[in-house]
């Protein structure tokens, strides 16, 4: 038994495989099957700990970027998607898996291409409300196709969808709260807010918090992911603000949170600033209110769609980037912040948009497709 997982090599891609490999471990050991060979082909590993943790081996594909604008790397990197899809169709070959499964994204072409040339299964999972553009041409000989949001099944052959939700890695699924407050060093009787800008951050959320930070540590706690690179810079610029300040303690910023500080941050916050891509199911789960700024010029303006879909269902604020000024920001999240009511709302509305069971639902079509190859329920 053998299966291939790809993806475009962002945490969007990768988490969510590495939660649907945890299923699929479950899995066999409930049901004493002999344990698959797994594969990562990706352009990075990503997180290498994670892959050995999982005993997935990791395959290097080299790919590139097709842009929609006129660009020279448009013919540099159309070499670079040719060789890579050579590269990965002779390593698919040497395997020969029963089956593919892709997360999308630029990264996951050369494998999936491999695939179809060797007329290998492909199953493929769709995190936002409308496809990249890797998964609306996977989709069209895609054997499964798996959906985050049920918006998404318009795009796809109807008899091949299965709305299963967004794969979220069981570690993260339950905040911690018993004393997740002291492990930052907060106090108690505090509000405070978790800004998830990921592990590359978000420049234009990170300077608006700037911006607003004196006014926001009178009320508020701030734990604050700046993403790796932009850590020092913040750090800097956060302590120049806050020289004279005696509220300067409450501000905490990190590079990157592993999952014990997410859970600990999920657990000790009362609002969540974050973009709109797949940290959304995490703040469902968690069920929190948020303010989503979604990214304005992403793939096929997704991060809008699933911004807007999850404020539908009363969960969050939409806070569009040609918008997010310092005052807007701060009476948004003064006016969830001080109000019990809008801020319960969200957490019922949070709760209701989170489907829970899509890693392992995911998992047992994956494992039926290698041991049988039978349909969807």
């Amino acid at each position: 038994m053998k299966i291939i997982f790809t993806g475009g090599g962002s945490g969007g891609h990768f988490y969510p495989i590495i939660a649907i490999v945890e299923s699929i471990q479950k899995i066999i050991k409930e049901k004493k099957i002999i344990n698959p060979e797994m594969y990562f082909f990706a352009p990075t590993p990503y997180n290498q700990g994670l892959l050995y943790d999982h005993h997935i081996e990791y395959k290097k594909v080299t790919t590139g970027k097709i842009r929609r604008y006129f660009s020279f790397l448009n013919f540099t990197d159309l070499f670079k998607i040719l060789w890579g899809t050579l590269k990965a169709l002779l390593d698919m070959f040497d395997i020969y898996p029963d089956v593919v499964f892709s997360k999308g994204g630029f990264g996951s072409f050369p494998a999936v291409m491999a695939a179809r040339i060797l007329r290998i299964p492909v199953f493929i999972h769709e995190s936002d409300s409308a496809p990249g553009r890797a998964n609306s041409w996977a989709g069209k000989f895609a054997t499964r196709i798996a959906i985050s949001y049920k918006e998404a099944a318009q795009y796809f052959p109807e008899k091949k969808v299965a709305y299963t939700g967004q794969p979220v890695l069981e570690e993260r699924l339950t905040p911690i709260t018993n004393s997740a407050t002291e492990f930052f060093g907060f106090e108690e009787s505090v509000p405070t807010i978790f800004i998830m800008g990921g592990s590359q951050g978000a420049e234009i959320i990170n300077n608006a918090i700037l911006d607003i930070l004196p006014d926001l540590l009178k009320k508020f706690q701030i734990i604050h992911q700046t993403g790796t690179a932009n850590l020092e810079v913040i750090k800097e610029s956060a302590s120049a603000i806050l020289l004279e300040n005696p509220n300067r303690d409450r501000y905490k910023p990190f590079g990157y949170l592993n999952s014990l500080e997410m859970r600990m941050a999920s657990g000790a916050c009362h609002l969540i600033i974050s973009r709109g891509g797949s940290t959304i199911f995490e703040i469902a789960s968690w069920a929190k209110p948020s303010i989503i700024i979604p990214i304005s010029k992403s793939n096929r303006n997704h991060q809008t769609k699933n911004a807007f879909v999850f404020a539908k269902s009363g969960a969050c604020a939409v806070l569009q980037e040609e918008n997010l000024r310092p005052h807007i920001l701060l009476a948004e999240i003064s006016k969830i912040m001080e109000n019990k009511e809008v801020s319960k709302k969200m957490e019922e509305g949070a709760k209701n948009f989170f489907k829970s069971g899509a890693s392992d639902q995911i998992a047992r079509e994956l494992l039926s497709i290698v041991l049988s190859h039978e349909k969807l329920d």
